[in-house]
């Protein structure tokens, strides 16, 4: 017994000597024979729990604790929800962690991680806020950082304003949380400089290290240089973004969850261009544990780009699917339904997606108004103008906005329903007259439904506004003017009486001077009289007459080549087959033959090379280049016959090909 007692006391020496140095495998291995001896021994198990947690065999530790809970009780919590945790069974780790007795500050570090990933960052960040105010350890600077991620989340995913906790920008982790809140702030100016501070500040901090290479510096900062591009591409600077994406991507780092939000990003510079490129950015988005490493908005993002990738790359089914999961997943957003509407007008199929997003409109009545919106442009698609005009005016939240006023009087004119568009010109009134009585756009509405019905003949109905309008203001000339000229069609009485209202012609009168006005650099088309001279309308004398003043003839051209002295011929403006001279083309002359001998040759030349008839016949007239009557050229001489030209012979194997004609076609088509 002694022996063994001995032997168990030199294996927890081994434990604890290979604990300090971090040699978990073998100390493992000491453990299993202390058990072999004692297996319900508690030190002994925890131990053995933890040296499997720190060697990541976590499956492992959580069957030893469940295997050995009633021995263990509550005293590895801690190590049951840490397993669970990075095990990814976040809820499970929650579960233990609210059932532990007691909360220790190993439990408050890893619940306030725990809610970070269940994305309760407002409980989350009152927990670190307390760890941060009753604790002092090493452990500070950690705490920290963790609490300024959870302000950079708040303010990206729920767009909460960023409280100053004064929280130091001492360390690159924590200048970079803080630009991603800043970032979430719409403050991209602010953010991208900080961004800059926390690459200064971490290349400072890893060049201290001399283990650290360049490569492993280059890899820390890969996710600096991915927000800064994120940065750059919502300034529209897209050309720089690209290129700073596709740097982190070459580094290939070990983070899949950088790695998916990269090629994302590159995904939606490319939209429907570069598409080859997008599909092999997708397949990163689709690495092994992204949906750990992500928030639920990201993940949503990136699959709402899958779906939009497969509609621009004609994959019709698998945009339906991904859009059909992602609206069983979110059923109250709007962009999953938004994406099959698009899918289906590419299919020509209008009909299919207005009824698709009738029945989300129905279904979901709080987000009905940007699908309404989208309903009422496919309506207008297919030509049914009055129905994109009742979709409108079911929408109230913009029913009254002077832009969709506008756009519905414009419809119902364009379908010639003056009704309608006086009708809803009444509702707008009315609203606006309840609401806000005497404001500029409720007088602008009064005004031009008054124009309107003016407009199309409607003299009667425009006399209430005429009259709204004229009470607000009695110096208005125009408007007083109008409504006389619609009073003087229902009672001429009453147009009598407001005509006293109008000025006197005087009161109208203007000084104006004409000569300045004519004169004026912006007048046109004036035709200014000339001048009278003194004494142009004298008083004629008796006997005195009008004398006439004669044009002078102007002498007409005459053609080129005339002869101003010969005279001009009496019948120059028949036709040559008209006049009394012609005689017709001449007939009996043959011309000479062009073309019928050898190639270069002449019809003359080829009888002054035939002996034949040289010898017999006698000799002719002289032709041109011979001296004399002789046919052929002397001995020696020159002759003006031109030798024919040779053709280049064909390659030796090589066939010539005969071009087709074009042929002329029947009937009246020409070529």
């Amino acid at each position: 017994m002694a022996t063994g007692g001995a032997s168990v006391a030199s294996l927890w020496t081994e434990v604890n000597r290979c604990g300090q140095n971090g040699d978990y495998t073998r100390a493992l291995k000491a453990l299993t024979k202390i058990l072999h001896e004692n297996r319900d021994d508690v030190t002994a198990l925890h131990c053995k729990i933890v040296c499997l947690t720190q060697n990541g065999s976590f499956k492992e530790a959580l069957n030893v604790m469940n295997t050995h809970s009633k021995v263990l009780g509550s005293e590895v919590v801690f190590e049951k929800a840490y397993c669970e945790y990075r095990l990814n069974r976040v809820e499970s780790s929650l579960k233990t962690i609210e059932a532990a007795a007691e909360q220790t500050d190993k439990l408050k570090e890893l619940y306030g991680q725990v809610l970070y990933r269940l994305e309760r960052y407002s409980e989350c960040k009152s927990v670190y806020t307390d760890l941060i105010r009753n604790s002092q350890d090493e452990y500070e600077e950690e705490r920290k950082t963790n609490l300024a991620a959870v302000l950079a989340a708040l303010s990206q995913w729920e767009e909460t304003p960023l409280e100053d906790l004064g929280l130091p920008d001492s360390t690159y982790e924590l200048c970079y949380n803080t630009a991603c809140a800043l970032i979430g702030q719409g403050q991209l100016t602010e953010a991208f400089n900080k961004l800059q501070q926390a690459e200064e500040l971490c290349r400072v901090s890893l060049a201290d290290d001399s283990d650290v290479t360049e490569e492993d510096i280059e890899s820390e900062l890969a996710v600096i240089h991915s927000q800064m591009a994120y940065v750059m591409q919502l300034q529209g600077r897209t050309e720089e973004a690209l290129q700073l994406y596709n740097q982190v991507i070459k580094l290939k780092p070990s983070d899949v969850g950088l790695l998916a939000v990269t090629a994302n990003n590159i995904i939606t510079i490319n939209k429907d261009q570069n598409v080859f490129d997008s599909k092999k950015k997708v397949k990163l988005t689709n690495a092994e544990g992204v949906e750990y490493k992500l928030a639920r908005k990201q993940l949503q993002a990136i699959d709402l780009n899958k779906a939009l990738l497969a509609m621009y790359t004609n994959q019709a089914d698998q945009c339906r699917k991904l859009s059909s999961n992602l609206q069983s997943q979110n059923p109250g957003q709007p962009r999953p339904v938004l994406i099959q509407v698009a899918q289906l007008c590419r299919e020509k199929q209008h009909s299919r997606a207005i009824e698709l997003l009738q029945e989300f409109s129905d279904q979901h009545p709080e987000r009905a108004s940007g699908i309404k919106l989208v309903m009422a442009q496919l309506y207008l698609v297919q030509g049914h103008v009055t129905k994109a005009c009742d979709v409108l005016r079911s929408i109230e939240e913009f029913k009254h906005k002077l832009g969709m006023i506008s756009a519905l009087v414009t419809m119902y004119s364009h379908e010639e329903d003056i009704d309608g568009a006086i009708d809803v010109f009444k509702q707008a009134i009315e609203h606006y007259q309840s609401q806000q009585p005497g404001s500029a756009a409720h007088l602008a509405l009064v005004r031009e439904a008054a124009n309107f019905k003016l407009k199309y003949g409607r003299k009667k109905e425009a006399i209430s506004d005429l009259e709204q309008l004229w009470k607000q203001n009695t110096n208005d000339i125009h408007t007083l003017a109008q409504l006389i000229s619609a009073y003087s069609l229902v009672d001429t009485d009453k147009a009598k009486s407001l005509s006293k209202h109008l000025p006197s012609a005087d009161a109208m009168s203007f000084n104006v001077d004409v000569d300045e006005l004519e004169n004026s650099h912006g007048a046109t088309n004036v035709r200014k009289k000339a001048a009278k001279v003194p004494g142009e309308n004298l008083p004629k004398e008796q006997g005195q007459v009008d004398i006439k003043k004669k044009r002078k003839k102007k002498k007409g051209k005459l053609p080129k080549n005339c002869d101003p002295k010969a005279t001009p011929d009496p019948e120059r403006w028949l036709t040559m087959r008209e006049r009394s001279y012609y005689r017709g083309k001449k007939k009996g002359k043959k011309k000479e033959q062009i073309g019928k001998g050898t190639q270069g040759a002449t019809a003359g030349a080829s009888a002054e090379l035939d002996a034949s008839k040289t010898a017999s016949s006698p000799p002719n007239s002289p032709r041109p280049g011979s001296a004399s009557g002789s046919s052929s050229a002397p001995a020696g001489g020159s002759s003006n016959v031109v030798p024919p030209r040779q053709q280049k012979p064909a390659a030796s194997g090589a066939t010539r090909k005969k071009v087709p004609q074009k042929k002329k076609k029947g009937g009246k088509g020409g070529w």
